[in-house]
Protein backbone atom coordinates (compact mmCIF):
# COMPACT_ATOMS: atom_id res chain seq x y z
CA UNK A 1 0.00 0.00 0.00
CA UNK A 2 1.22 3.51 -0.86
CA UNK A 3 1.51 5.87 2.16
CA UNK A 4 -1.85 7.76 2.27
CA UNK A 5 0.67 11.21 3.17
CA UNK A 6 2.69 10.54 0.81
CA UNK A 7 -0.37 10.46 -2.09
CA UNK A 8 -2.60 13.16 -2.46
CA UNK A 9 -5.28 10.87 -3.35
CA UNK A 10 -5.36 8.40 -0.78
CA UNK A 11 -4.90 11.10 2.32
CA UNK A 12 -9.01 11.03 2.67
CA UNK A 13 -8.77 6.62 3.45
CA UNK A 14 -6.54 8.38 6.28
CA UNK A 15 -8.68 10.70 7.34
CA UNK A 16 -11.50 8.58 7.14
CA UNK A 17 -9.72 5.72 9.16
CA UNK A 18 -9.18 8.47 12.11
CA UNK A 19 -12.87 8.72 12.19
CA UNK A 20 -13.82 6.06 12.25
CA UNK A 21 -16.05 6.01 8.91
CA UNK A 22 -13.62 3.26 6.97
CA UNK A 23 -15.12 -0.02 6.20
CA UNK A 24 -13.60 -2.98 7.92
CA UNK A 25 -11.68 -4.61 5.71
CA UNK A 26 -10.19 -1.54 4.41
CA UNK A 27 -9.09 -0.53 8.07
CA UNK A 28 -7.28 -3.49 8.56
CA UNK A 29 -5.11 -3.07 5.84
CA UNK A 30 -4.53 0.71 6.93
CA UNK A 31 -3.73 -0.70 10.34
CA UNK A 32 -1.05 -2.97 8.87
CA UNK A 33 0.54 0.32 7.11
CA UNK A 34 0.08 2.50 10.20
CA UNK A 35 1.94 -0.29 12.24
CA UNK A 36 4.89 0.14 9.68
CA UNK A 37 4.94 3.87 8.66
CA UNK A 38 5.78 6.11 11.62
CA UNK A 39 4.37 9.55 10.04
CA UNK A 40 1.11 7.50 9.13
CA UNK A 41 1.27 6.59 13.09
CA UNK A 42 1.89 9.94 14.03
CA UNK A 43 -1.10 11.34 12.41
CA UNK A 44 -3.26 8.66 12.87
CA UNK A 45 -2.53 9.47 17.10
CA UNK A 46 -3.32 13.13 16.72
CA UNK A 47 -6.50 12.68 14.92
CA UNK A 48 -7.88 9.96 17.54
CA UNK A 49 -7.14 12.48 20.20
CA UNK A 50 -9.08 15.91 18.44
CA UNK A 51 -12.09 13.01 18.11
CA UNK A 52 -11.81 11.82 21.64
CA UNK A 53 -11.78 15.50 22.86
CA UNK A 54 -14.81 15.89 20.42
CA UNK A 55 -16.38 12.95 21.80
CA UNK A 56 -15.98 14.34 25.35
CA UNK A 57 -17.10 17.88 25.19
CA UNK A 58 -20.54 19.00 25.92
CA UNK A 59 -22.30 21.89 25.11
CA UNK A 60 -23.11 24.61 27.50
CA UNK A 61 -27.49 24.58 27.94
CA UNK A 62 -28.89 27.75 26.03
CA UNK A 63 -30.66 29.88 29.01
CA UNK A 64 -33.98 30.48 28.61
CA UNK A 65 -33.50 34.29 28.17
CA UNK A 66 -31.01 34.09 25.12
CA UNK A 67 -33.35 35.02 22.50
CA UNK A 68 -34.53 38.26 24.20
CA UNK A 69 -31.01 39.21 25.26
CA UNK A 70 -29.64 38.40 21.42
CA UNK A 71 -32.26 40.77 19.98
CA UNK A 72 -31.80 43.47 23.00
CA UNK A 73 -28.23 43.47 21.60
CA UNK A 74 -28.85 43.55 17.90
CA UNK A 75 -30.97 46.23 18.49
CA UNK A 76 -28.30 48.33 20.53
CA UNK A 77 -25.43 47.45 17.84
CA UNK A 78 -27.27 49.73 14.98
CA UNK A 79 -25.38 51.69 13.28
CA UNK A 80 -24.33 55.56 13.08
CA UNK A 81 -26.79 56.07 10.19
CA UNK A 82 -30.05 54.76 12.07
CA UNK A 83 -28.98 56.27 15.47
CA UNK A 84 -29.21 59.78 13.27
CA UNK A 85 -32.45 59.18 11.54
CA UNK A 86 -34.09 57.59 14.64
CA UNK A 87 -35.76 60.67 15.94
CA UNK A 88 -36.81 62.25 12.63
CA UNK A 89 -38.09 59.27 11.49
CA UNK A 90 -40.46 59.20 14.33
CA UNK A 91 -41.17 63.18 13.83
CA UNK A 92 -41.31 62.44 9.77
CA UNK A 93 -43.88 59.86 10.14
CA UNK A 94 -46.57 62.12 12.62
CA UNK A 95 -46.00 66.03 11.80
CA UNK A 96 -44.07 65.54 8.00
CA UNK A 97 -45.67 63.87 5.67
CA UNK A 98 -49.51 65.77 6.01
CA UNK A 99 -47.75 69.25 5.68
CA UNK A 100 -45.25 68.05 3.25
CA UNK A 101 -48.19 66.81 0.81
CA UNK A 102 -50.10 70.23 1.36
CA UNK A 103 -46.40 71.92 0.59
CA UNK A 104 -46.44 69.80 -2.46
CA UNK A 105 -49.88 70.33 -3.52
CA UNK A 106 -49.24 74.23 -2.82
CA UNK A 107 -46.54 74.06 -5.18
CA UNK A 108 -48.11 72.22 -7.86
CA UNK A 109 -51.00 74.73 -7.71
CA UNK A 110 -48.71 77.54 -7.82
CA UNK A 111 -47.09 75.81 -11.28
CA UNK A 112 -50.69 75.60 -12.30
CA UNK A 113 -52.17 78.92 -11.97
CA UNK A 114 -48.98 80.50 -13.70
CA UNK A 115 -48.61 78.15 -16.37
CA UNK A 116 -51.99 76.43 -17.09
CA UNK A 117 -50.49 74.99 -20.00
CA UNK A 118 -51.50 75.08 -23.97
CA UNK A 119 -54.79 77.16 -23.98
CA UNK A 120 -56.93 76.08 -26.94
CA UNK A 121 -57.40 77.50 -30.27
CA UNK A 122 -59.01 80.70 -30.56
CA UNK A 123 -62.31 80.21 -31.69
CA UNK A 124 -63.15 82.03 -35.38
CA UNK A 125 -65.48 84.38 -33.80
CA UNK A 126 -63.59 87.24 -31.84
CA UNK A 127 -65.26 88.07 -29.00
CA UNK A 128 -65.58 84.76 -26.73
CA UNK A 129 -61.87 83.65 -26.34
CA UNK A 130 -61.26 85.71 -23.16
CA UNK A 131 -64.80 84.80 -21.53
CA UNK A 132 -63.29 80.75 -22.06
CA UNK A 133 -60.23 81.35 -20.59
CA UNK A 134 -61.46 83.31 -17.36
CA UNK A 135 -63.37 80.77 -16.90
CA UNK A 136 -60.77 77.35 -17.34
CA UNK A 137 -58.96 79.41 -14.73
CA UNK A 138 -61.58 79.88 -12.55
CA UNK A 139 -62.13 76.24 -12.33
CA UNK A 140 -58.54 75.72 -11.54
CA UNK A 141 -58.52 77.71 -8.77
CA UNK A 142 -61.72 76.46 -7.78
CA UNK A 143 -60.20 72.72 -8.11
CA UNK A 144 -56.92 73.95 -5.97
CA UNK A 145 -58.86 75.26 -3.22
CA UNK A 146 -61.20 71.78 -2.94
CA UNK A 147 -57.96 70.00 -3.04
CA UNK A 148 -56.46 72.38 -0.19
CA UNK A 149 -59.80 72.13 1.79
CA UNK A 150 -59.69 67.90 1.53
CA UNK A 151 -56.12 68.10 2.73
CA UNK A 152 -56.66 71.04 5.62
CA UNK A 153 -58.80 67.89 6.95
CA UNK A 154 -57.14 65.15 6.79
CA UNK A 155 -54.50 67.29 8.24
CA UNK A 156 -56.71 67.95 11.36
CA UNK A 157 -57.89 64.21 11.54
CA UNK A 158 -53.96 63.05 11.49
CA UNK A 159 -53.57 65.70 14.51
CA UNK A 160 -56.58 64.33 16.65
CA UNK A 161 -55.49 60.85 15.96
CA UNK A 162 -52.30 61.45 17.78
CA UNK A 163 -52.14 62.07 21.40
CA UNK A 164 -50.58 65.45 22.41
CA UNK A 165 -47.32 63.74 24.08
CA UNK A 166 -46.10 62.61 20.64
CA UNK A 167 -46.64 66.03 18.96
Amino acid sequence: MNCPLQTPENAQVLLDYCSRQLAPGSAEILERHIAMCGACREFAGTQRAVWQAMDAWEAAPVPADFDSRLYKRIEAESSWWELLMRPLREVTMRRAVPAMAMAALLVATGFVLERPGISPAPPATGGGDRAQVEQVQLEQVEDALDTMDVLAEFSRQVRADVPESKL
